[in-house]
């Protein structure tokens, strides 16, 4: 009897032993994340020093969307390039940004750069070099081989437009 009382103890505490057991979780790479996400920012503005459409482009995921001030929304990676083509064909194109937080979701998957960039660009209206500044938000979604790409880019200037040009008569 007092075998089977044993026996029925060890079982029950057995169970609730493995009952309270987790899953093994996956190792916390929180600030291995953030850190990619700023090396991954610091190449992204290189790559505007370097005017190289094709690397810049490559911080995109393929169904990303990028929204420029003054611009419609950009939507693909085909169509990014294209406006990023357009973009560094621009002899007076100067354009750095700085993230002033850089945050990851919980479960690794997605993040979030947020801050601030300067733009030196040619207007073509006047045809004269026009600086900008103002602030973005880029989404990212972390891909299938541990890199990170923009899912949404968005900036928004902080420079007021300048006077309307008079209607043509």
């Amino acid at each position: 009897m007092k075998r089977n009382l044993l026996a029925i103890c060890t079982l029950g505490l057995l169970a609730l032993v493995t009952s309270c057991a987790q899953a093994p979780q996956s190792p916390d790479t929180h600030e291995a994340d953030i850190q990619a996400l700023k090396d991954n920012e610091a190449q992204w503005n290189k790559d505007f020093q370097a005017k190289d459409a094709e690397k810049l482009a490559a911080h995109y995921a393929d169904d990303a969307v990028l929204i420029s001030p003054g611009s419609q929304p950009s939507i693909g990676k085909e169509a990014i390039h294209s406006a990023l083509k357009d973009m560094v064909g621009d002899n007076a194109l100067s354009l750095s940004f700085q993230a002033a937080r850089v945050d990851v979701a919980k479960s690794g998957d997605f993040a979030f750069t947020q801050g601030s960039y300067t733009l030196t660009m040619t207007d073509p209206a006047t045809k004269k070099p026009v600086n900008d500044k103002g602030s973005y938000v880029t989404v990212y979604k972390k891909q299938a081989d541990g890199s990170w790409k923009a899912v949404s880019d968005i900036a928004s200037s902080a420079t007021p437009p300048g006077p309307a040009l008079p209607a043509k008569k």
